[in-house]
């Protein structure tokens, strides 16, 4: 270990920041509940004395080496940004929870990624406490930053390949995964959001130098990645609000004058139905980006008619997330579209036996970039006890997942097709995930539970249009033909579940049928119960 070498990536970019542009702005946060009227407002230069701060209480209090995990359970924080460049220092792997997931889901993922320290905010202390695993410890954000910490420390000599973000996304069996993120992948991934905004930082632009509102979960690599980190890595001021909320939004375009924000459907939606959005000037805006499903076209028209146009990123957990952006520039000409891959990307759609297919030609996307993840985090058996750095980089796994890592492409399991001057559209996604308000639900985490439940013979969740989430997802039950059986209802389906899932992902509607399409091989046919459902053709 040397002292003061900064050999992270991540932590030398600020560095460097905070040396040459200390006294730009780096971050206003709505939030704080130390702070009169709650905002805390700092420059990069004490944007890195805070980095410098939390490392030394992580290393010095409790003693997290490289390769360990350090979870994070809350809301929207500057803390939580400081706390992830401090792991990056640090060599340690930064692991934010979806607070929106119930306990016994949480618990799964701790298992899985075994961290050592979870840091929680106030609202989610009780949650925090009740996730238990032998060597885990808890801490509140505020002890992190609240006191003085020592100085010269030796930090260890951290490789650009080591992993740094490990965030989890649910498999189509039903159990989480966690996509693993380099140090060097993140600078990637800057890199390509940094061409997807056409960033301004006061150095380029002094007199108009982009501001980027952020109010999506953290714990996403949307909310995180897109916009949120990278305008940091780039020198370009944030501010956070802890979660999204219509009115704040709205106010805030009048109090700071953002230039640009990320929007998923159910917050532009939310945003339309306001009182106030009509009479709300967007002049400030100089666009909008949004991703994480099909966007509807009339939303986009709404804040085109309204001036501001809105750009399109595509990626997943496992990309980055920006793989495939439309520019904002381009955002009038091609609404509806997915753009062009970003400048380290590499695009191409495959058939279902893998060969590629032609322009204008469905098939499913694959990527390869430098910013997709190193692979999925499994500690084999041979290292239990042990704290590996590198993760099991799982090659494609067809028995398990239909997705993943083939030959260093990653294979989206989404659907689209690419015009002859490149532009791409995604034009449905394969199996059967739904995105119901940006987030992802997987049928079979919820047909796990279902399962369990007497009386339920057999069972399919699907996700149905819903004009305000999306899409929504539903439960068809076949009943056994016992007392449980006939005597299930709706209510017990829903009782059953609300334990055992997060609220978001409870079915909108529980249908009761005799029997459900199948193949040959008795495997349920969703788009002909999809058909049954909608009374159209499958």
């Amino acid at each position: 270990m040397t002292p003061g070498l900064e050999t992270s990536p991540l932590a030398a970019r600020l560095a460097q920041i905070a040396q040459a542009s200390g006294a730009h702005p780096a971050i206003t946060f709505r939030g704080d509940e130390h702070q009169a009227g709650g905002t805390l407002a700092y420059d990069f230069a004490k944007l890195w004395r805070r980095v410098e701060r939390v490392t030394a209480r992580l290393q010095a209090d409790w003693g997290i080496q490289p390769g360990q995990r350090v979870a994070y359970l809350g809301l929207n924080h500057e803390l939580q940004l400081v706390t992830l460049v401090a792991c990056a220092r640090l060599g340690a792997i930064f692991l934010p929870l979806n607070f929106r997931l119930a306990v016994p889901e949480l618990q799964q993922v701790i298992d899985d990624a075994a961290p050592v320290l979870l840091v929680h905010d106030t609202p989610h202390s009780a949650m925090a406490q009740a996730l238990q695993r032998t060597g885990l410890r808890h801490t509140h954000h505020d002890p992190l930053i609240a006191t003085s910490s020592p100085r010269g420390l030796p930090l260890p000599e951290v490789q650009a390949e080591w992993p740094v973000l490990l965030v989890y996304t649910s498999g189509t069996t039903g159990l989480p995964k966690g996509a693993v993120h380099t140090q060097a992948a993140l600078m990637a991934n800057a890199r390509a959001s940094a061409w997807a905004h056409e960033f301004r930082s006061p150095n380029s632009h002094p007199q108009q130098p982009d501001k980027v509102l952020s109010t999506l979960p953290l714990f996403h690599v949307g909310g995180l990645c897109i916009q949120t980190l990278p305008a940091l890595l780039n020198g370009v001021e944030v501010v956070l609000h802890p979660r999204f909320e219509p009115t704040a939004w709205l106010d805030e375009l009048a109090i700071s004058q953002p230039t640009l924000s990320l929007l998923v459907p159910a917050t532009m939606r939310a945003l339309f139905e306001h009182p106030r959005w009509a009479s709300t000037s967007l002049a400030c805006l100089r666009g909008i980006m949004t991703g994480s499903s099909t966007v509807p076209v009339a939303y986009l028209e709404t804040l085109h008619a309204r001036g501001v146009p809105v750009g399109q990123v595509y990626g997943t957990t496992e990309t980055g997330p920006v793989s495939v952006v439309l520019r904002l520039s381009e955002a009038f000409a091609h609404v509806g579209a997915s753009g062009w891959p970003q400048p380290e990307a590499a695009v191409k759609f495959v058939d279902a036996a893998g060969h590629e297919v032609p322009h204008g030609t469905t098939g499913e996307l694959c990527l390869r970039a430098p910013n997709v993840m190193q692979g999925y985090w499994c500690r084999p058996a041979e290292a239990v006890g042990a704290e590996p750095l590198q993760p099991h980089g799982v090659a494609h796994d067809a028995a398990h997942t239909g997705l993943g890592l083939q030959d260093g492409w990653f294979h989206s399991g989404d659907l689209g097709q690419r015009a002859e001057n490149g532009c791409i559209t995604i034009v449905g996604r394969s199996k059967d995930m739904v995105i119901s308000g940006g987030e992802n639900i997987y049928p079979a985490e919820i047909e796990n539970q279902l399962i369990t439940l007497p009386g339920v013979a057999e069972c399919a969740v699907l996700g149905l249009p819903d004009a305000r989430w999306g899409e929504v997802p539903v439960a068809v039950l076949v009943k056994t033909t016992d007392a449980a059986g006939q005597s299930l209802s709706a209510e017990v389906v829903l009782a059953h579940l609300q334990s055992r899932i997060a609220r978001f992902k409870l079915p909108r509607r529980v249908e009761f049928r005799d029997a459900l399409p199948k193949s040959a091989l008795g495997k349920v046919q969703k788009p002909a119960l999809l058909a049954l459902l909608t009374g159209t053709n499958p």
